[in-house]
């Protein structure tokens, strides 16, 4: 049971982590969950109007536009999703005394670091994509004093577009994959990014010791593309029928470009608010069974 929360808005209850969220959520508190329909986000004055409407305690926003390649040649979409309507949720929280919990992304750097990146690294994002999210950072960060905003790296589940679905479906259909060896970082499961996320509204208290601020949250380890690839083939039915190969970045045609390590540092979580990650190699399994 969430104590002390009336009422949360979760935005983008369809998408891979909003379903499971909402799935995680349901007979703790009041959730309100809009459509498509009930929650145009192209329509600035209509989130603005809800909001004031439905005067939430808790607002998360789990929607982006998350199509890295598309958003090259989308920017302005992508930067509408990612950043405009990050500000416009914020400023509507502020004037209703919301708290937001938002999530943003390992994409807002450049992968040139040895080391994983802190809370308080410079962001330098390579792609349209990640300053778009960095932007949505900047203006919650601007507009609001009680927020969370949850980097994470990877995200897969078994709903929805992902790299796990990817291949998945590339299991079935061929007997031979390439798959890029050369990019680092830490998959993370819905399922995990849900859990931890309860986890923090269980411990909010809307007066008092609210967790504020800018935390990573990935799973523990790390892997390459590669890597990751024959996870899943391990634990899929087709772990002896299809041969998968490594190949190098630029091997790879893509229309944006992708840090080359971008591993998160967990440690901030970890001692301020005793959110303990699961390696990712024990998250693979479950998702794609459940």
């Amino acid at each position: 049971m969430i104590k002390k929360l009336k009422r949360i808005l979760l935005i983008g209850g369809s998408g891979q982590l909003g379903w499971k969220i909402r799935q995680l959520l349901a007979y703790s508190c009041e959730v309100i969950s809009p459509n498509r329909i009930e929650l145009n986000l192209l329509d600035g004055g209509l989130i603005r109007r809800r909001i004031q409407e439905w005067k939430p305690d808790i607002i998360i926003n789990a929607a982006a536009y998350t199509a890295v390649d598309q958003a090259e040649n989308e920017s302005k979409l992508a930067f509408f999703i990612n950043a405009e309507v990050p500000r416009i949720i914020s400023e509507e929280a502020e004037k209703q005394g919301s708290y937001l919990i938002h999530y943003s992304t390992d994409y807002v750097f450049d992968g040139r670091s040895k080391v994983p990146y802190k809370e308080d690294d410079t962001p330098n994002p390579i792609n349209v994509y990640g300053e778009s999210k960095l932007n949505g950072e900047l203006a919650i960060q601007e507009v609001m004093d009680k927020y969370l905003i949850l980097r994470t790296s990877w995200v897969y589940g078994h709903k929805g577009k992902n790299f796990l679905n990817t291949m998945l479906n590339l299991f079935q259909e061929r007997k031979e994959i390439r798959v890029v060896d050369d990019q680092i970082g830490s998959p993370t499961s819905v399922s995990m990014l849900a859990e931890k996320t309860i986890l923090i509204l269980q411990s909010i208290s809307i007066d008092n010791n609210t967790p504020k601020g800018l935390y990573h949250l990935t799973s523990a380890g790390s892997t390459s593309w590669f890597g990751f690839s024959k996870k899943i083939l391990e634990e899929s039915k087709w772990k002896d029928k299809v041969v998968i190969t490594p190949i190098l970045s630029k091997e790879y045609i893509s229309c944006a470009k992708r840090p080359a390590i971008s591993l998160l540092d967990n440690n901030k979580i970890i001692s301020e608010l005793s959110i303990i990650p699961v390696n990712w190699r024990r998250l693979v399994a479950p998702e794609i069974k459940s």
